[in-house]
């Protein structure tokens, strides 16, 4: 996981406090976007590339 060395796991702001069941995400570094389960911080990590971590973001804002 040396890859996210240096990642700035966060919440969504919209959250709130329903006791860690949310999903972080790392996309403060250049080439990879880190997404794990706040409830699990040390567990497995799903990254993808910035630009399909974009297209998902858009996709899923839009409904």
């Amino acid at each position: 996981m040396t890859e996210l060395a240096g990642a700035r796991w966060r919440k969504n702001t919209r959250s709130g406090d329903n006791g860690g069941n949310c999903v972080e995400v790392a996309d403060n570094l250049p080439d990879v976007v880190g997404v794990r389960a706040s409830k699990d911080p040390g567990g497995p990590v799903l990254t993808l590339a910035p630009g399909p971590w974009a297209a998902f973001v858009t996709g899923a804002s839009s409904r």
